[in-house]
């Protein structure tokens, strides 16, 4: 059996990913601050982390348990960190929890994890960026703390596929466009989105199980529309 670590897991796109895992074959490791959605889901292929990823102190508590499993080959750094504010309001304190949990966070546990994958048929690592964060795309006011956090993932994740050309790892960012989740409506009040949560789960389960061999070291604009 093939493990699957998935963070942001508790809701909106997290949660359907790990659905779409498990009803697949797959073991999930779902990580995510808050628990109460992932205990609904009666599965014994599923290992609930509750911990907080922008923790030093849990990123080793992840380790230590992701450790014991030989068969993790796919990690997807989806959970994220929110605001909409003017920019000369935001304050340092706001400023560093998205970047703590946008980028430092996936920075440090991709450090972990990198050494306890299984690479015997490549393991694929894949960051989670946005629309906002993408070159070229349609920009919004209040979201410069945001998007810039996303642009800085999407840039990482072009330098780790660098660092690491020469093993078996693919590190790609999916730049997900409008999907009709909590933190969409949150952004935009009112907006409909073309793609439901769960049509973009299936997409990234799709890309992560099936692309790794192909594609490797590129920020992709998954988005139908631009809100």
């Amino acid at each position: 059996m093939q493990t699957a670590i998935i963070t942001g897991a508790s809701g909106g796109i997290g949660f359907e990913l790990v659905n779409r895992f498990l009803n697949s074959g797959w073991r999930v490791i779902a990580i995510s601050r808050n628990s109460k959605e992932l205990e609904k889901i009666k599965s014994e292929h599923m290992v609930l982390l509750k911990a907080d990823i922008s923790i030093k102190q849990e990123r080793e508590r992840i380790e230590k348990i992701c450790s014991t499993f030989s068969d993790i080959n796919i990690v997807i750094n989806n959970a994220g960190a929110f605001l909409k504010k003017d920019f000369l309001l935001i304050t340092e304190e706001e400023l560093s929890n998205v970047f703590n949990v946008n980028v430092f966070a996936p920075f440090h546990l991709i450090q972990k994890l990198i050494p306890i994958l299984n690479t015997t048929n490549r393991a694929h690592i894949v960051n989670i960026g946005s629309m906002g964060g993408f070159q070229g795309s349609v920009k919004f006011s209040g979201l410069t703390a945001y998007s810039s956090s996303k642009f800085a993932i999407a840039g990482l994740t072009e330098l780790l596929a660098e660092e690491f050309k020469n093993e078996n790892i693919s590190f790609n960012c999916l730049a997900i466009g409008a999907a009709q989740t909590k933190m969409l409506e949150k952004a935009f009040p009112g907006y409909q989105a073309p793609v439901s949560g769960k049509e973009m789960a299936d997409f990234i389960f799709n890309f992560a199980t099936q692309q790794s061999k192909f594609i490797n070291g590129k920020v992709i604009p998954v988005s139908v529309t631009t809100p």
